[in-house]
């Protein structure tokens, strides 16, 4: 069971629909780290997603050292300069929104459906830190960085790893506004005679 250490105010752990309907991408944070025990925590909810023929292909990194958040945010930005792929969106200072922690799921190459995998692991990690009162955000923008052999070297992941989800997490600096979100586009439903 997930717990709270003692420096984080929230409600009590929500249940399994509350942290899904409740749950936001969360971009500003207060100036806390999250402890230690409930990162493993958040990491033992991760895997146990649902893994293609039980491969558990993940592995994990955590980066807290803010000095390291802050080159790896520069690189990331460096790799979406004009020219090299970036979009045109403005793009933040800080990529990974002065949150004090960062969570990469990368996949070992055991077969078709690692990212997959991975992807998995991401949403329980992200419910699970929702029900506890924390905030996460997906920080896509840092994949091309943290996929570098000096960021692999850095946070000791083989050559052979890829990182598919940097995920930052922390304590949310306020409360995100509900996300509309369309209805399920159901484009066939086969039901079989009744009798």
């Amino acid at each position: 069971m997930l717990k709270l250490s003692t420096d984080v105010a929230a409600p009590a752990v929500l249940s399994a629909l509350d942290a899904i309907y409740e749950r936001r991408s969360v971009r500003s944070y207060l100036p806390k780290t999250v402890d230690r025990r409930l990162i493993g925590n958040l990491l033992d909810a991760a895997v146990q997603a649902p893994t293609a023929v039980n491969e558990s292909p993940w592995a994990f990194a955590v980066v807290q050292d803010r000095k390291a958040l802050k080159r790896l945010s520069d690189k990331a930005l460096q790799l979406l300069q004009p020219g090299a792929g970036a979009r045109s969106f403005a793009l933040p200072d800080n990529v990974f929104y002065d949150a004090g922690t960062l969570i990469v799921i990368y996949g070992k190459p055991l077969g078709p459906f690692v990212a997959a995998d991975c992807w998995l692991a991401a949403e329980n990690l992200m419910l699970a830190a929702r029900a506890v009162g924390l905030g996460t955000c997906v920080i896509g923008l840092a994949t091309a960085a943290l996929n570098t052999p000096e960021w692999k070297a850095e946070l000791k992941a083989s050559s052979d790893l890829t990182a598919y989800v940097p995920i930052i997490v922390g304590v949310p600096s306020g409360q995100e506004p509900p996300a509309r979100r369309r209805p399920p586009e159901v484009l066939a439903w086969k039901a079989g005679l009744s009798v």
